[in-house]
């Protein structure tokens, strides 16, 4: 059969099917020349290894797209990730964010809530509410999504080590509002092995981290069946100064040893793999990242059928939220950011993302304002609304140096793979320092060629100016920390004490044993024990990670 057989037959079924529980945006997409655009383009010719290499969209391997229309559907979705301060004044940023547009909430928490701490805690002095909102117990969450209908929105949650409380606080949140927790989606980031090579917000030894990962798992998939039960994340890796294979690679590494973790307690793959979900960043090589995104799906998409003998098509499909690259923001000449979150967009959507959020222009200064934090999301609905680039799927397919670089990206890829599979997978690599001296290695690099002008930073290293200070930035007082420390008391005043204490109990119970703790963690955030207090019982219990020390 040939291409445009194969073509015909795939949108007289897969595509018909899809379009009658979701239509395009248009019956017919045309240029501004009136020029008709094809749902997707194939070649005219014999393409050896088409089936194999390519497809089509929604069809394995996925390297072409995830969806049979992708965002001639409707485009992915746009989730500024946003959170300091308190719960109020996040909420007030939620608000702002939805009312201009944004399509998706994204919670930044604070490294304290991250840790597993409270706001009173001595550990958390000087932090509070500073890169992220602070949330101590239910009644911040409350205030967090007061107002926002959660029915009636998604919302990811970056969050680790604390991600099965922070759940569970907003599964309790949604049944006060009436909504019952098989009618809420989102996304948690539920990520730990990435924080022990690449971010640190760890807190727990790797098995016991795993346990409380395959717990949400197991519970999620009975209880909140919309719920994408982990977010595994190549965004930090890259941030921390990875190249683009070695962000594909340790994400896909990770993402083995997750699903391992999930057949070895007990669960069926195609039960819990279909809500598994990606985090990737997107750099300033355009046409190199719009190569990794392909070249992620179709490795994932092989790992899952062949691997893992995952039958469910939603099982093999990688869905992936990107993220502009922090790390290539400069301090100087702050407005060239606008530029590279631009060019960071358009990888991210040429390479078939499913959620996208954009940089501000002065996070390599302070936290965004809302100008800043507006012409971010402005630049998703231009590219979305304006630039053309999501009327067809994968337009760059078959180019020469797409394909290509996609090829190369998966063969060094599966290099990294096999070697992390040779030294035990991805857990007992991580304990040996493997993974973090690949990163070490290659931030290194990168940042010697900065420094010796063999790569160019406009504004850093060449087209320098006399810039003043700037002005204008959003700060975070102390003032936020003395205000959530008297509400915390608050909460502890008015809570049911004995209510509390033995939720807790039965918490460190079930902790020491082998139940699943999301229903008794459940139960002690509604009886509003605290972030800390939960996160105390883990750490009594399971103990505290000593980080690998690489040299």
């Amino acid at each position: 059969m040939s291409i445009a057989e194969k073509k015909k037959q795939w949108t007289d079924t897969k595509v018909a099917k899809f379009l009658t529980r979701s239509p395009e945006r248009y019956e017919k997409f045309l240029t501004t020349s009136n020029l008709e655009i094809e749902r997707v383009f194939t070649p005219d010719f014999d393409y050896p290894g088409y089936d194999e290499k390519l497809g089509f969209p929604g069809s394995y391997p996925y390297t072409r797209g995830v969806q049979p229309t992708m965002y001639r559907g409707r485009f992915w979705t746009m989730r500024q990730y946003a959170g300091f301060g308190n719960a109020k004044e996040s909420n007030e940023r939620y608000k702002y964010l939805l009312g201009a547009g944004q399509t998706g909430l994204s919670i930044a928490f604070d490294l304290p809530t991250q840790m597993g701490y409270d706001s009173d805690a001595a550990m958390s002095q000087g932090e509070v509410g500073k890169v992220g909102v602070a949330i101590d117990s239910l009644a911040d969450v409350e205030v967090l999504f007061d107002g926002i209908p959660l029915d009636k929105v998604s919302t990811s949650m970056t969050v680790n080590s604390t991600a099965a409380i922070l759940l569970c606080m907003y599964i309790a949140v949604a049944e006060k509002q009436g909504v019952s927790a098989d009618k809420i989606s989102g996304t948690i980031q539920n990520d730990i092995l990435k924080e022990y090579m690449a971010r640190g917000t760890y807190i727990y030894p790797p098995k016991e981290s795993m346990r409380l990962i395959t717990d949400i798992f197991a519970y999620c998939k009975d209880n909140v069946p919309k719920w994408n039960t982990i977010s595994i994340s190549g965004y930090h890796i890259r941030e921390a100064g990875s190249s683009a294979v070695q962000e594909v690679a340790f994400t896909l590494a990770d993402g083995i040893a997750y699903v391992d973790a999930a057949i070895k307690a007990g669960l069926d793959v195609d039960d819990f793999a279909p809500r598994l979900a990606f985090f990737f960043n997107a750099h300033n090589n355009l046409l190199e990242e719009v190569a990794k995104f392909r070249a992620a799906r179709r490795i994932w998409a092989k790992i899952m059928k062949e691997r893992f003998g995952a039958k469910l098509e939603k099982s093999q499909m990688l869905r992936f939220h990107t993220q502009t690259a922090g790390c290539t923001l400069t301090a100087q000449q702050p407005d060239n950011n606008i530029m590279r979150v631009t060019i960071q967009t358009l990888a991210a959507v040429l390479g078939g993302t499913q959620s996208l959020h954009t940089n501000s222009r002065d996070e390599a200064l302070a936290l965004p304002t809302e100008d800043s934090v507006r012409i971010a999301l402005r630049t998703q609905q231009v590219v979305a609304y304006e630039s053309g680039v999501a009327d067809s799927i994968d337009p760059l397919a078959g180019s020469f140096f797409v394909e290509s670089l996609t090829d190369q990206i998966e063969k060094a890829a599966w290099e990294y793979i096999e070697k992390i599979d040779k030294l035990g997978g991805a857990v007992e690599a991580i304990s040996n320092g493997f993974q973090q001296k690949e990163i070490q290695d290659s931030a290194y690099a990168y940042q010697k060629a900065i420094e010796k002008n063999e790569l160019i930073i406009v504004g850093v290293n060449k087209f320098t100016i006399s810039e003043p200070p700037p002005t204008g930035l959003l700060k975070v007082t102390g003032e936020v920390e003395t205000n959530q420390k008297k509400a915390l008391a608050e909460v502890k005043a008015k809570r049911d004490g004995a209510a509390v204490k033995a939720a807790l109990a039965k918490l460190e119970v079930a902790a020491k044993g082998t139940d699943n703790l999301i229903p008794l963690i459940l139960e002690a955030v509604k009886v509003y024990a605290t972030l800390g207090e939960i996160a105390d019982v883990f750490r009594g219990v399971f103990g505290k990670h000593q980080e690998t020390v690489v040299l």
